[in-house]
């Protein structure tokens, strides 16, 4: 039977919801769980039937925790473990709970927003929703602070390359490690900066997304740090689909940071780098304006196994 992966890589897409759930200990869950497998396979063959070009997708990702309270498959996933915060200089990569994580994106607001209610009618009586956030595309494809998002993501063949896990874990072939953060952006402080000043921060020109030469480019800017490479020097990626969200009346903006990868290591080397600084010290400028306030790491199988799961 030919391995088929959930849709870890397709592309961002217009609208888009993501749900973090935290499992309650009853006795109907894992019955309960079964039905959201099925479910999950559902959605997915209904959207692509209904609206084939809407681009719409239901992506489940569990946590550590979620996967021993159900008694899913040992041995787990290689990589798989409550995210351990990442403490440098300044500032901190937060760890934050979470058993299951929903990504759901469509062109039609209209396809996730049910989609979205379907799957809380389900998990209402087993589950507590403890995050939830509406995210849409920002112009061209630009975060909240005006710099174009994911210009580094793979393409084409190596997106499943980068994005799925290979024979290097057999058992959990075509699966992929889900990492999620929240960051809320300080839009006044980053306001306060001249185009230019953004740009050093960045590492690319605002308005056509250049990057900068390695002679001007700072050490500290996000390009610099976020970009990393293998011991041989071989480059490393992941498959990034941010998003921005907001609420203006409340002055809160954000990128909802959302990555899948064939090994978590890729991205934990890239927050390392980030948070900690490479040298140490020389930390991610753009975290001066952006604060992550969750940070969680879930597993994402394929739709073979949620179809084994589902009984």
């Amino acid at each position: 039977m030919s391995l088929e992966s959930q849709n870890v890589t397709d592309y961002p897409n217009t609208n888009t919801i993501f749900m973090v759930w935290k499992l309650n200990d009853v006795p109907q869950l894992k019955d309960v769980f079964q039905e959201l497998c099925a479910l999950v396979l559902n959605l997915n063959n209904s959207v692509f039937n209904r609206f084939p070009g809407s681009r719409a997708s239901c992506v489940m990702g569990i946590g550590f925790e979620a996967w021993k309270k159900l008694s899913l498959p040992t041995p787990m996933p290689k990589e798989l473990a409550n995210f351990e915060e990442i403490i440098g200089i300044k500032h901190t990569a937060v760890s934050t709970p979470g058993d299951l994580h929903f990504h759901l994106r469509a062109d039609n607001q209209s396809v996730i927003f049910d989609m979205g209610i379907e799957i809380s009618k389900l998990l209402s009586s087993v589950a507590e929703s403890i995050l939830e956030i509406h995210g849409f595309k920002y112009w061209d494809a630009r975060s909240i602070l005006g710099f174009v998002d994911g210009t580094e993501n793979p393409h084409g063949e190596d997106r499943d390359y980068f994005a799925k896990i290979g024979n290097e874990d057999s058992q959990y072939q075509g699966g992929s490690y889900l990492f999620v953060q929240k960051y809320l952006h300080n839009m006044d402080a980053w306001k306060s900066l001249s185009t230019e000043d953004q740009e050093k921060v960045i590492g690319r020109s605002k308005e056509n997304d250049i990057e900068m030469s390695d002679e001007v480019k700072p050490s500290n800017s996000h390009i610099a740090l976020a970009n990393v490479e293998g011991e041989n020097g071989e480059e490393l990626k992941i498959v990034r689909d941010n998003m921005p969200f907001g609420n203006p009346s409340k002055n809160e903006f954000g990128t909802y940071f959302i990555s899948y990868a064939s090994t978590f290591t890729t991205t934990k080397k890239m927050l390392t780098h980030m948070f900690i600084g490479d040298p140490p010290g020389n930390y991610d400028r753009i975290l001066d304006f952006s604060t992550a306030v969750t940070g969680t790491l879930f597993f994402v199988p394929t739709r073979n196994m949620l179809d084994e799961f589902s009984g």
